[in-house]
């Protein structure tokens, strides 16, 4: 076994390696940007490397800087986690040249399986099913357009390289092809610096199913079962579960034997997961999309129905060892689900940002644990999180005998999770694990977007603001020391007149006036309010405030100070940015005339594009920004002036 492993990631996943490295006493290597210079993989790490600066392309995935930082601490191995270079050739060939042993699948199979067009003729050969599409790599815009005219939408852009989602559309109108085929290269382009991509059939209501499989040196190669991971938005995964309630046994073993042959069929090594999409209505037909050759975000859940550490597993293997069990042994006891806890502001109503990502400084933190629950999270108290890197923050897992107790214990893990001073989409996700098609399972991909506007509270509940305005009201109460001027008091007092009561103007979205009229204890980490008979707590740090997965943002309301801002408040005119991030594409100049809806900007954040389009007909009064900017929450970024027959 390894003395000293590097961790070439960051994150929740940096500290999971870590937790198993420590475990096997093995000496931890991290390594950290700029960015993370406090985050908490270094903490728990036995020693750690500085790597550059924050932009992930000079230190993340740097592969000199990091076979550096293996070089000057002695590690002999090192653990690529998931995301920046897990499934890079050319990182495991690197490896390899400095005498390093790459803990992941031979470079070989990581090229093969990373290029989903040879991937597909690879597995077919093999007898796999794989999902109708096009043939041929390097295809052009033309070819991308023809082919899913034969095919027929709805149809399914995807980049060749990569996984996560990124850069992945559906297009179910002929017409949108050109502008789709272009948004999805760009954002391939910029997740894994290749653009190439391939059209498939889109299956409607889909279930997306993959098993877990884990190979040795020796030959030997097994399945783990396999996991739902139908609840998507966007094509990211947001619940994962173990096993799936669709498949029966013959259903489950004739997938799990297609999973061992696509591994097979590529010489594969280590901990891998080939993905199917598979028809609800007939789950005997399901097809190859994808192999993900390297550790899976939700390998948690298939750890609590079989009793193996993944991670000790791709150690032992990369070590040499052969598997110790084969197929006959593998048992799937009791039922595991999980949320993908990310830095996300939730709100899809009129007037409000919708799923976008967020940022901030972890001011209060909480993560359940035990009994039957488990947090994967690279969280502390203090931690910056910005737009740089991936949004997911932590996992929560829940475990239990059967599928229905699993769900309740999430459910109140999730409602005990506190993370004020970055939103996150925790009460979101504890709202999606009540609805009736997730509890009785009648899950497919599409089902979060569809249900998502039921899910999110229209209005921030008067207990709220209530909440807020007690903060404020204690601090404004006399101490007790020394002389107490009668007008600081906050009881309405006027002189000369009938009291009136204290009021205060405050915004989480729109600004609101709120008159204080429960009754209220206020402590440094906790307010409770009872409002009509009924008692309502939060955790507080600073002006947030949480409850149950949810958080609020409540600030004081300056109209002056909102206007010189220039932010959404200043006029309809203006466009300004949805989140914090970088302005990739900048479609028009100023004195361009624009139609309703037209695109005219791209924000992205946490490797997701966000669409700036104009919100009426009419010209391009200013535009404040160029590509390569980088921009603030609600900075503008344009103005469009409306036509005459617009403003009227």
């Amino acid at each position: 076994m390894f003395d000293t492993v590097l961790v070439a990631n960051r994150g929740e996943i940096a500290v999971r390696v870590i937790r198993t490295l420590r475990a096997m006493g093995v000496r931890s290597v991290a390594v950290f940007s700029d960015a993370d210079a406090d985050a908490r993989h270094i903490r728990e790490a036995d020693t750690a490397v500085r790597i550059g600066p924050a932009p992930a392309a000079e230190s993340y995935l740097s592969v000199e800087r990091l076979l550096e930082a293996a070089a000057r601490t002695g590690a002999r191995a090192v653990h690529p986690g998931y995301g920046f270079l897990a499934e890079n050739a050319g990182f495991a060939r690197a490896c390899a040249d400095a005498g390093l042993v790459f803990i992941g699948p031979p470079a070989d199979a990581i090229a093969l399986m990373g290029d989903k067009i040879r991937a597909k003729e690879t597995v077919m050969a093999a007898g796999v099913p794989v999902v109708p599409g096009s043939t041929g790599s390097g295809l052009s815009d033309d070819q991308l357009v023809t082919a899913a005219r034969e095919i027929g939408v709805p149809v399914l852009l995807k980049p060749s390289a990569g996984g996560g989602g990124k850069g992945m559309r559906l297009v179910r109108e002929t017409s949108a092809l050109a502008e789709e085929i272009a948004a999805a290269r760009r954002e391939a382009r910029a997740s894994f610096g290749d653009d190439t991509l391939l059209v498939e059939r889109w299956v409607d209501r889909p279930r997306h199913i993959e098993i877990q499989v884990l190979a040795d040196g020796h030959g030997n190669v097994v399945h783990l079962g396999e996991r739902e991971c139908s609840l998507q938005r966007r094509h990211q995964k947001v619940i994962e579960e173990a096993p799936s309630v669709l498949l029966d046994e013959e259903t489950r073993a004739a997938m799990g034997e297609a999973a061992v042959q696509a591994a097979r069929s590529c010489g594969y090594r280590g901990a891998g997961t080939v993905e199917f999409i598979v028809p609800g209505g007939d789950p005997s037909s399901y097809y190859f999309m994808e192999m993900n050759t390297r550790l899976q975000v939700e390998h948690p859940v298939t750890e609590l129905v079989t009793g193996l550490d993944l991670v000790e597993w791709q150690l032992r293997v990369a070590a040499g060892e052969p598997l110790s069990f084969g197929q006959d042994d593998i048992r799937l006891t009791g039922h595991a689900i999980e949320a993908r806890i990310c830095a996300e502001t939730v709100s899809v109503k009129e007037g409000s940002r919708g799923f976008l990502p967020s940022g901030g400084t972890v001011l209060a933190l909480r993560e359940p644990q035990g009994d039957g629950v488990r947090t994967d999270s690279g969280l502390s108290e203090g931690t910056e999180v910005g737009s740089l890197y991936d949004p997911m923050l932590s996992k929560v897992i829940a475990y239990g005998p059967d599928r229905p107790t699993a769900l309740r214990k999430l459910r109140a893990a999730l409602a005990e999770t506190v993370t004020l001073g970055v939103p996150t989409n925790a009460g979101f996700l504890r709202r999606l694990l009540t609805h009736p098609a997730v509890v009785s399972g009648e899950l497919d991909t599409g089902l979060v977007e569809r249900v998502a506007d039921d899910l999110v509270p229209g209005e921030v509940p008067e207990e709220v603001y209530e909440a807020a305005a007690a903060v404020r009201l204690e601090a404004l109460r006399p101490t007790g020391e020394g002389w107490t001027d009668p007008f600081s008091v906050p009881n309405g007092w006027r002189l000369g007149g009938t009291p009136r009561p204290v009021s205060f103007t405050l915004r989480v979205q729109d600004p609101v006036e709120h008159t204080p009229r429960g009754t209220h204890t206020v402590t440094p980490h906790q307010v409770s309010v009872t409002l009509d008979g009924v008692r309502h707590t939060f955790d507080r740090a600073g002006d947030w405030l949480g409850r149950d997965g949810d958080a609020w943002h409540v600030r004081d309301h300056d109209p002056v100070a909102a206007s010189l801002t220039g932010s959404a408040f200043a006029g309809a005119d203006s466009l300004t940015a949805p989140m914090p991030g970088t302005v990739t594409v900048v479609k028009v100049a100023v004195g361009d005339e624009v139609a309703a809806g037209q695109s005219l900007l791209v924000v992205e954040a946490m490797k997701m594009e966000h669409v700036i389009s104009a919100p009426h007909a009419g010209t391009v009064a200013e535009l404040d920004v160029t590509p390569g900017s980088t921009v603030v929450m609600d900075q503008v970024l344009a103005v469009v002036t409306p036509h005459e027959e617009a403003a009227e």
